[in-house]
């Protein structure tokens, strides 16, 4: 025996001792690449015309999103049984009488019903984005180009799936739009009207944060918990922002009994584990 072939043995027994194989005598996993798709597909869907070459306009435009929405259904329904057949088979979930694949169906019947609500918050926040960047030249620029829009959206579409307890999938679409633009949003967390990330890079926001309306976050900033302690896994560990706060670069906020009170300012580089008062502003 040569040493590949001692290599490929060695290998083996690996997956045999540790795991780590999405194995094809189980309910197999959702897919890297078909939710990527499924994203790019979404944000078409969302801004028509702006991300693929395709001129739009009202004689075609109800054929376009028909088109998206039927071809997107499809795929989403099928990831989504996946996602829900592997939590039903570790025991984290129950799919009914109906079985998963009538409860994936379900799901998507809520979200693309939801997509027109979720497109009214993301109209708000590009609002936010030019109303909050001297820099943007127009709403379009923002669409196309500002990393903090991407993540939002991404993330207003993941933490809808969130809320209907669909396992993994959100996960993986905010990581994906992780990758591209260096913001990392928890899908649970909660994040209110007209929110701007400007610049971006480096910003984290926990799962349990609960974040206001007309809130401003720069690069950098944590939105954190004070322990990562397993135990701790269900309970609030991060903080509160409430409406009208603004949070300058690579400041620190940690703790699930944090609340940044309303009309706060803070500056950047801060480091803060205790609740601060409305209209306060905290430099360093």
């Amino acid at each position: 025996m040569n040493r590949l072939e001692k290599s490929i043995d060695s290998l083996l027994k690996n997956y045999d001792d540790f795991g780590m194989v999405n194995r094809s005598d189980t309910e197999n996993l959702p897919g890297r690449e078909s939710i990527k798709n499924i994203v790019r597909g979404l944000e078409e869907l969302l801004f028509p015309g702006y991300l693929e070459n395709v001129r739009t306009d009202n004689g075609n435009l109800r054929n376009i999103a028909s088109e998206k929405v039927n071809q997107l259904a499809g795929i989403l329904i099928h990831e989504v049984e996946k996602s829900l057949a592997f939590s039903a088979r570790i025991g984290a979930l129950n799919c009914g009488h109906g079985g998963c694949h009538a409860a994936a169906a379900l799901v998507t019947d809520d979200f693309f019903e939801e997509l027109p609500k979720i497109r009214e918050f993301l109209s708000k926040d590009l609002e936010a984005a030019v109303r909050g960047d001297p820099a943007a030249m127009s709403a379009d620029e923002v669409i196309l180009s500002y990393p903090g829009f991407q993540a939002i959206t991404v993330h207003r579409l993941a933490h809808f799936l969130w809320t209907r307890q669909v396992p993994l999938i959100p996960r993986m679409m905010n990581e994906h739009v992780h990758r591209r633009t260096g913001i990392d949003i928890h899908p649970g967390a909660q994040i209110g009207e007209s929110f701007f990330i400007d610049h971006g890079t480096g910003t984290v926001i926990g799962e349990t944060t609960v974040i206001g309306n007309n809130v401003k976050l720069y690069q950098g900033v944590t939105l954190g918990a004070l322990s990562v302690k397993k135990g701790e896994s269900g309970h609030k560990r991060h903080p509160t922002i409430e409406d009208n706060v603004t949070i300058y670069a690579n400041a620190t906020i940690l703790g699930g009994e944090t609340v940044i009170g309303r009309g706060s300012i803070i500056g950047g580089s801060v480091w803060i584990t205790q609740s601060v008062p409305p209209d306060s502003k905290i430099y360093k």
